[in-house]
């Protein structure tokens, strides 16, 4: 099997002006999909090849190898494409009170969000993420830093690798933050702390997709994340 792309979740231009066309077409179509294509070549031969996305990420995260980080790239830029809406649905009143509970308020999360992301050096990934006792944290990981390896149930995230704003505002990362924070997909943010599992598939897959039932039971779970069953996944993978 290879591990294939999710398609956006709406059209390629639905994003703009907050993210433009040009933006999108370099980033999921170069970026995206060139991660996933070199994650399948870097598997070939290995018992890998037929794990979850996030079983291999889960395998590899102590190496830290070329291996994971192409799987958490793409892994995290899926969960990206559904963090971010056109439809730039607000939060319910009680996901603004969840919010309001751990930062005191939308405003204050927001100043949070934003300093975290500004304040990040280099490349990666600025994360809001549940803990096992329900609180949330804000966490800043470099690179391809992923929270499922930390025991944390990803909310909700930001790309600040220069190549998801670059063309559209240069180096003023504050300006895309307050772009995104514009865009946050808050329906997909709620799903994901009130659905156990959390509410985000990776992929597309059906049990067509897969050779045997029970490849595809096995293929629906992740249940070996730091000896924690608290976060089941649907890989992307498709049957070639």
């Amino acid at each position: 099997m290879a591990f294939k792309c999710m398609d956006l979740p709406y059209k390629i231009d639905a994003l703009e002006p907050n993210i433009s066309r040009r933006t999108m077409e370099v980033h999921y179509e170069k970026h995206y999909k060139k991660y996933v294509s070199t994650l399948n070549k870097l598997v070939i031969g290995l018992p890998l090849k037929n794990m979850t996305i996030e079983e291999v990420i889960l395998e590899t995260c102590r190496e830290e190898n070329a291996i994971f980080q192409n799987a958490a790239q793409a892994w995290n830029h899926a969960f990206f494409w559904n963090c971010i809406s056109p439809e730039k649905p607000t939060p319910s009143q009680s996901m603004l009170k969840i919010i309001d509970d751990q930062f005191n308020s939308l405003k204050e999360f927001n100043d949070k969000f934003l300093s975290a992301a500004i304040g990040l050096f280099g490349a990666g990934w600025v994360w809001l993420v549940k803990e096992s006792d329900g609180s949330l944290l804000i966490e800043a990981l470099e690179n391809a830093g992923n929270p499922l390896t930390r025991g944390q149930v990803p909310l909700l995230v930001c790309d600040v690798w220069e190549h998801a704003y670059y063309l559209d505002y240069q180096s003023d990362r504050a300006e895309y933050l307050k772009r995104f924070l514009n865009i946050v997909n808050w329906k997909f943010v709620e799903k994901n702390f009130t659905q156990e599992p959390p509410h985000f598939i990776s992929g597309h897959l059906t049990a067509g997709d897969l050779t045997t039932t029970k490849e595809f039971d096995r293929a629906r779970g992740s249940h070996h994340l730091i000896g924690k069953n608290i976060y089941q996944q649907v890989a992307f993978h498709d049957s070639n």
